[in-house]
């Protein structure tokens, strides 16, 4: 009966180590999928008004070239690409309040039509969203009177953001090529 106890004793261990062993194995997996009413937390919306200033020329511009069309013939600058550092301000004068920046790189992307891919970081620095970012991948036809442009991301007080902007040029000087842009985000974040 002693070689039975010890046997069954052995047997239960190894059982209880396999069980144990299989679980381990399952949480060090890199990924996990629960479901979403698991996660769910009360989701808020804001919205958002605030203008963008696209400054080219000057001493200290904005918005500059880093590679140039490689085709100088294009009247659609197809292939240039850039980057902003553009300032965003809650009225449409430059000397209204910040708000924060608008960072990012963009590309002439059409062949045919002046069209802008943009990938841009709204980093807000003004009150309670002081250090909340938005981001926007999007097209940006910018001869089109109004642009909706996909809101695909967001951290600090814009986590797990989704929603869509709308932008207008309010103003634009076609010899200089300095911009006004009004932005209209409305955005469902936690």
């Amino acid at each position: 009966m002693g070689v039975v106890a010890v046997n069954l004793l052995q047997f239960v261990s190894l059982v209880v180590m396999v069980l144990v062993s299989t679980q381990t194995l399952a949480q060090k997996d890199w990924g996990e999928t629960l479901p979403y009413k698991d996660m769910v937390k009360e989701m808020k919306v804001t919205k958002l008004q605030f203008y963008l200033h696209e400054i080219v020329s000057g001493d200290i511009p904005t918005s500059v070239t880093v590679v140039p069309a490689p085709n100088n013939q294009s009247s659609s600058m197809f292939g240039s690409i850039g980057m902003i550092d553009d300032p965003l301000t809650q009225g449409p004068e430059l000397t209204s309040k910040a708000v924060g920046r608008a960072q990012g790189i963009v590309g002439f992307a059409g062949l045919n039509q002046t069209t802008l891919l943009m990938a841009l970081s709204f980093v807000f620095t003004d009150d309670k969203f002081n250090g909340s970012t938005l981001s926007i991948l999007t097209r940006d036809p910018i001869t089109d009177p109004i642009r909706q442009f996909p809101v695909v991301g967001g951290t600090g007080m814009f986590g797990f953001a989704h929603g869509v902007a709308y932008v207008r040029t309010y103003w634009f000087n076609a010899t200089t090529g300095d911009a006004i842009l009004e932005y209209n985000v409305t955005v469902v974040h936690y």
